[in-house]
């Protein structure tokens, strides 16, 4: 096992057409965790494929205003500005269980 590896403690991974989401909890060299969220964008080039990645970094000390700023958000969209688009229907098949994750981040 690398040492990219080592230091991953839980991963999942969210298709998305085109896109793929992972988000994974990593620990740091003084035992703290954090979590990576990763965009991962396939490229097709001819007969190449390559993926083009953005990391984003989330400190604990940060995960409260992160989840509650992207629900806020996500629900300003979905009743302000597309109140008539059905969201379910951008649903997978394979992401059944994750078919609403914004709505089901809860922290207390």
């Amino acid at each position: 096992m690398d040492e990219k590896e080592q230091d991953r403690n839980y991963s999942k991974r969210v298709r998305a057409g085109k896109r793929t989401y992972f988000f994974d909890v990593k620990t740091t060299r003084a035992n703290d965790y954090f979590i990576t969220i990763t965009e991962s964008r396939r490229q097709v080039q001819g007969e190449v494929i390559t993926y083009e990645k953005q990391k984003l970094f989330l400190y604990k000390e940060d995960f409260q205003k992160f989840v509650e700023a992207l629900q806020e958000t996500v629900g300003y969209v979905k009743t302000e500005l597309l109140p008539d688009v059905d969201f379910a229907q951008f649903v997978r098949p394979e992401n059944d269980e994750q078919s609403d994750f914004v709505s089901n981040l809860k922290w207390e």
